[in-house]
């Protein structure tokens, strides 16, 4: 499995060995968006086109399109938690925004 990338929209692509086809997925949005190719440069152009053709839909239909993540997002709590987690953050010298970002960053690292 490896990424690609285009206007911001990163996707994941797998290669199919029965098919002999690479296919891939964005991955930072909520809409659904899919293209495969043969070749790397036959998949690099579809990404572009399926991308580009999301981008014309939401344009057709008057609609924005989503953006990939901000990110940004909010989490809710128990509050005792919310209060170790604080304190773990003071402990370490950085604010709580920094503490919980290098957390999931190490989480999502394993």
């Amino acid at each position: 499995m490896t990424t690609m990338s285009y206007k911001g929209y990163e996707a994941i692509v797998e290669y199919d060995e029965d098919a002999e086809i690479f296919h891939g997925e964005v991955t930072n949005l909520r809409d659904v968006i899919t293209f495969q190719g043969k070749s790397v440069a036959e998949l690099k152009k579809a990404l572009a086109g399926s991308i580009e053709d999301y981008l014309a839909f939401c344009k057709e239909r008057g609609e924005e399109p989503e953006k990939p993540f901000s990110g940004q997002f909010v989490v809710r709590t128990d509050p005792s938690l919310h209060k170790e987690v604080s304190t773990a953050a003071r402990r370490a010298g950085v604010s709580l925004n920094k503490w919980v970002a290098s957390t999931l960053e190490k989480a999502v690292r394993r």
